[in-house]
Order: structure tokens, then C-alpha cells, then sequence
């Protein structure tokens, strides 16, 4: 996986995840949803939350890969807890943007056992968390402050930082319920200073917002809490991605 995500930018595409948070799990939903994906193709299931406090997350993974089984499902952890081998692979989340050593490495140390044993496909992630215009519960639970939304130059260090570490990916996220997405002026100065696959999250609850995301060098964009709300909006989403692919040209 860590390859495709590399060679997006070669061969010219785009690509799209759902995020599922297992504590909003519901059977006959989550149904309507495939149902849809089945018909607008997603490249990737995102499973996880800032909490996690239901016991529904396997319960979300076999239905995920019983329905849709060509959807690669990644597990998008917050605790070390949330290993399941039944995912294809874990967004392995170094949160860069905070100071906090738990989030850094004190989680992946209590972890490390479990995911050599589970034979997940382990994709090693810069996380960064930007100002949305509202607190969310990501820096909540993780006890550090996000990015400035305004200032890309401070992303764009970060996220440098964390590619010479030799982190794979690179996130740049609004949290669950972002007012505001991650700015295409910070999206820009990551991708101009860095070459990891830039995914970027939050806020991305309109078409609009999804093609200035990936007009700005996002190579793949995260939806969630609105699609849950939403359902149709897989639709637009679907279509936006395809467009700005479309008309990336192959390097």
C-alpha cells in the first residue's frame, strides 16, 4: 500500500478514504453506505476514532470486508488498544504537530508486540493537527495544540521534520467536526517542501472544499463525519476526486 500511495503522483491520481468511527457504528447504515460504494468506488476504508469507547470496531472491519472486499481497510488508531489483524494495514501515527511523548512514541512502544504478531501492512505517519475554529477531540484526548491555521510555514517545517525522521506518509488533519479544512496555502508549502504522500482530513464536507484540497497537492483526502450525515455526498465526493485526477498530469 505504501507503494500505490507513493506512485500517486506519477501516475497522476487521485484518491479518496472513508473514515468509519466504530463508536458510530450501525449495522443497516454502514449497509447503505457499501450499498453506494459499490456503485462510487472509494480507494480506502479508514477505521477509528479519537475515542473508541464500543467494542464495535471488529464488528465495523468484518462488515467492511465481507461487503467490500477490494476496499483496503486501514486502521487510524488513537490508542495502542486498537491493533486488530483483521485490517489490512495501520496508519501508524507519529502526532509531529504536538509535543506530548505518549502520542510520539509512548503508544507505539506499548503496541510494537502486538503489530509484529498481527502481520498488518504498518504505515509509518507524520500526524499533524491544524486549528479548525473549534476545539476538537483529537487535541482534547492528546493534550497538545494543533498547527496555526494560518501559518503554513510552521507545517511545512513539521512536516519536513517528519519525512527526515523517515516517516512514510504525512496527515494533515482538522479533526473530526472541523468549522474550517486545512488551508490550500498550507496544503501547498507541505507539498512543496516535502515528497511523502500528503493525505489531508477535516472539514472537507463539500466539493468545493475536496478540489482545492487536491488542486493544492493533497494526493488523497479523507471524509467522514459529513458523509455520515450525509450520505449522498459519496456522490460529489466520488466525482471531485475523478475530476482533479483527470486533470493532474502524469510525472
Amino acid at each position: 500500500m505504501l507503494d500505490t500511495l507513493a506512485g500517486l503522483r506519477h501516475q497522476g491520481r487521485k484518491a479518496l478514504a472513508v473514515l468509519l468511527d466504530p463508536d458510530d457504528f450501525v449495522p443497516t447504515r454502514t449497509r447503505q453506505l457499501l450499498g453506494q460504494v459499490a456503485q462510487y468506488p472509494v480507494d480506502y476504508f479508514f477505521v477509528g476514532g479519537s475515542l473508541v469507547l464500543t467494542e464495535h470496531q471488529a464488528a465495523l472491519i468484518a462488515l467492511l470486508k465481507a461487503e467490500a472486499p477490494h476496499v483496503p481497510v486501514l486502521l487510524f488508531p488513537s490508542h495502542a488498544l486498537h491493533v486488530d489483524a483483521a485490517a489490512d494495514g495501520i496508519l501508524l501515527l507519529s502526532l509531529i504537530s504536538g509535543r506530548n511523548p505518549d502520542f510520539l512514541i509512548g503508544q507505539h512502544v506499548v503496541a510494537a508486540p502486538r503489530l509484529r504478531q498481527s502481520g498488518l501492512q504498518i504505515l509509518p505517519t507524520g500526524y499533524m493537527l491544524v486549528e479548525s475554529g473549534r476545539p476538537t477531540t483529537a487535541s482534547y484526548i492528546s493534550g497538545t495544540a494543533p498547527l496555526p491555521h494560518d501559518k503554513p510555514s510552521i507545517a511545512a517545517a513539521t512536516a519536513m521534520a517528519g519525512e527526515q525522521l523517515g516517516l512514510r506518509l504525512l496527515y494533515l488533519d482538522g479533526g473530526s467536526g472541523a468549522q474550517q479544512p486545512v488551508s490550500p496555502a498550507m496544503i501547498r508549502a507541505v507539498r512543496e517542501a516535502t515528497n511523502a504522500p500528503l493525505l489531508v482530513g477535516g472539514g472537507l464536507n463539500t466539493a468545493e472544499k475536496i478540489s482545492a484540497a487536491l488542486g493544492a497537492g493533497a494526493d488523497l483526502v479523507v471524509v467522514g463525519n459529513h458523509l455520515e450525515r450525509n450520505p449522498n455526498f459519496l456522490v460529489e465526493a466520488v466525482a471531485a476526486v475523478r475530476q482533479a485526477g483527470s486533470s493532474q498530469p502524469s510525472t
